[in-house]
């Protein structure tokens, strides 16, 4: 379970904490970078085609790619090795969907790849602290 209390995040079994203030000034690194996946179920699917005021079919068509049985948001290259989620808006440095932003989004940094890595997740995150 997370926990929030005054700004600074917690989950059970990670030893690291986050505070999210710190997504302002970082200039989106968790939405850039290597090229990747971004997860997203069918409910979600949904909100953020209604978020966008479009239908399901149209959401799926442009923001949408088949990954054997999963689906993900495409990607757009920002640079030479760096690539951004399509709803990050690369002048404003944030997501343009946040507010119906994927489970996979919404629950960075805790991540399982980061539960036993403080270390490795602070190099991705700014808003991670002891």
């Amino acid at each position: 379970m997370i926990f929030e209390d005054s700004n600074i995040v917690t989950k059970d079994g990670y030893d690291f904490k986050f505070t999210p203030s710190a997504c302002s000034s970082c200039g989106g690194k968790c939405c850039t970078g290597e090229s990747g996946y971004i997860w997203a179920k069918y409910h979600e699917i949904e909100k953020m085609a209604n978020f966008l005021d479009l239908t399901i079919e149209e959401f799926a068509t442009i923001y949408i790619r088949k990954v054997k049985h999963r689906y993900s948001l495409i990607e757009k290259q920002i640079d030479i090795g760096n690539y951004a989620c399509i709803f990050f808006d690369n002048s404003l440095k944030q997501c343009t969907i946040y507010p119906v932003r994927p489970l996979q989004c919404r629950t960075f940094p805790f991540w399982e790849i980061y539960k036993n890595d403080k270390e490795e997740v602070k190099k991705e995150c700014l808003g991670v602290i002891d």
